[in-house]
């Protein structure tokens, strides 16, 4: 495969050298740098290029160009490469015109000439292009492959577990793939064996466990270390944002992962609201961001990999692990978030991974282009859910008890589903039943207006149905409140067994639990926000306590 061309314009020549020189000088080991003085060659030569199989990470744009301005460039070249990159060249006078181009174009970025040194105002910028625009890239595949059917709970696991890792793969469903039936007949397999995975080494795993990808894959899930300074139980925003922050400052750090990092943000197809991100960004951008970022700062990462139990002894912490396998630590920041609760209506469990979801399971969106949804919930969760599945389905309902969803959902979101043509409003409405024949073909849907019933065509049922903390693997004598988040800080003393666990003459730390050094940040504690942003603030201000507690511990 060629290189992925990074394009620059400039109808300047001593600019369009200079860009030239910086970019070749920077990025020629990976990329192909290609430039032009007329935007209109540039047009011209675009689709030969898509024809041959190229492919453009960015494009570099000058604005004020006597053949045509590069915000009219870049809307022009976003048709034939629509993943490309976007960057306006501006002088301070045209800034105005890249602001509205954010929202006219979807520019990416613009800056400003001139750009000395490239060092600091140049590459940094360009460098977080191109890992986002690397991170969804789709060349022409020829690495892990993963046969099954389409509606397999099994397949679905891997599927989430592949794509929430960021593990590049192809899906190849068997009921309609040559290209799957091909490899299960080089490999003598039957579709009973199914889901297989087969790796870019000729070896395939049949009926795969995420761990034994891993493991395939040297994704390390055992840790490396005797003990730690801090164990981060779940990364979802909070545990990603403690690792950070424990790793940065010189904390031996662990991050543990059942699934896949992100959590249930990780799973969202835009988050709009986020300080810094004016386009939004998605979970899975914001995740890949801060573990590399984590990574970079010396954090080890597990994944997938489960913490069944907490045991303290002598003020350590050894936690034992699903595979059998056990980690010590000084401190534990537990930051395991939330779950979806279940649906309890009559079938739903039948089609559960077969038609029927938890969260936005944005790996099975193309499953159902031009299709019926369904998506029961009236959060910010099931709206942008809403949105991100209506580019594909041919109609998306929302089905919310209330009357509205005022209530429950952010504004901007609101405004974005009432100008979506092929999202309806189902209120007062209640899903009785799900039925089919191997997979979700029919809801039964109940008004709780007037009780009647009615049936509809489903082929996809979203759940996002209020949320319960994941702290049942919990069993020591870690505080919780009636509805199972983890009591910490103050608030601890309003329960007359706190004074039976708790034995030291300081208080708990704002975020400590009532067992000393172990804390909770984030969705899973008792008061805490539901904010990504707030999330995040709690789990690095966890790492302040963890400071102040190893201190007072002197360990």
């Amino acid at each position: 495969m060629n290189k992925p061309i990074l394009f620059a314009i400039d109808d300047d020549p001593q600019v369009l050298r200079a860009i030239q020189r910086d970019l070749r000088g920077k990025y020629r080991a990976d990329f192909r740098i290609l430039s032009t003085n007329s935007p209109k060659e540039a047009l011209e030569t675009l689709p030969e290029l898509k024809k041959q199989g190229e492919t453009v990470a960015l494009f570099l744009s000058d604005q004020r160009m006597p053949e045509m301005i590069g915000v009219e460039f870049l809307e022009k070249a976003k048709k034939i490469f629509p993943e490309a990159k976007r960057v306006l060249l501006t002088a301070y006078s045209d800034t105005d015109a890249a602001i509205k181009a954010i929202n006219d174009v979807q520019l990416d970025y613009y800056l400003l000439k001139p750009w000395d040194p490239p060092e600091e105002k140049l590459f940094p910028v360009l460098d977080d292009l191109l890992d986002e625009w690397q991170a969804n890239f789709k060349p022409e595949f020829h690495g892990i492959k993963l046969v099954g059917y389409q509606y397999s709970p099994k397949s679905h696991t891997i599927k989430d577990y592949l794509s929430g890792n960021l593990i590049p793969y192809r899906w190849l469903d068997v009921e309609g793939s040559e290209k799957a039936n091909e490899l299960i007949g080089e490999h003598n397999l039957d579709g009973s064996s199914l889901p297989a995975i087969f790796f870019e080494d000729g070896s395939h795993i049949t009926e795969p466990t995420p761990l034994e990808i891993a493991n395939k894959l040297g994704r390390n899930p055992s840790a490396s270390e005797n003990i730690y300074d801090v164990v981060i139980i779940g990364a979802g925003p909070a545990g990603l944002a403690a690792a950070v922050y424990g790793g940065s400052e010189g904390l031996k750090t662990l991050l543990i992962e059942k699934r896949a990092p992100g959590g249930q943000a990780g799973t969202s197809s835009r988050i709009e609201n986020y300080l810094g991100f004016p386009n939004g960004l998605s979970g899975s951008d914001l995740a890949r961001r801060a573990i590399t970022q984590a990574t970079r700062f010396g954090v080890e990462f597990l994944s997938p990999q489960e913490v069944v139990s907490i045991e303290v002894k002598d003020q350590y912490k050894t936690l034992s692990l699903s595979d059998g396998s056990s980690v010590n630590a000084k401190a534990v920041v537990v930051t395991t978030g939330v779950n979806y609760r279940k649906l309890e209506s009559k079938g739903v469990s039948d089609f559960t991974g077969a038609g029927i979801y938890y969260g936005a399971a944005m790996t099975e969106a193309h499953a159902f282009k031009d299709k019926q949804v369904y998506i029961v919930g009236g959060g910010n969760s099931a709206g942008q859910a809403a949105m991100y599945l209506s580019s594909f389905a041919k109609n998306v309902y929302i089905a919310v008890r209330r009357e509205s969803l005022v209530a429950t959902m952010s504004s901007y979101l609101i405004d974005q589903i009432d100008k979506t043509e092929n999202i309806d409003l189902l209120p007062f409405t209640e899903v009785e039943e799900a039925c089919g024949d191997g997979k979700l073909q029919k809801l039964v849907l109940k008004d709780s207006k007037d009780d009647s019933f009615r049936d509809v065509e489903a082929d996809g049922l979203f759940i996002f149905i209020g949320a319960k903390p994941y702290t049942e693997w919990i069993e020591s004598d870690i505080i919780k409140n009636e509805r199972g988040y983890l009591e910490t800080g103050k608030e601890l003393m309003r329960y007359d067994e706190y004074k039976k666990v708790w034995q030291l003459e300081r208080q708990p730390f704002l975020l400590e639990t009532c067992s000393p050094g172990i804390f909770a940040a984030g969705d899973v504690r008792a008061g805490a926000m539901n904010r990504v942003a707030s999330a995040v603030g709690e789990g690095a201000m966890s790492i302040k306590y963890v400071h102040e507690y190893l201190a007072d511990s002197n360990l």
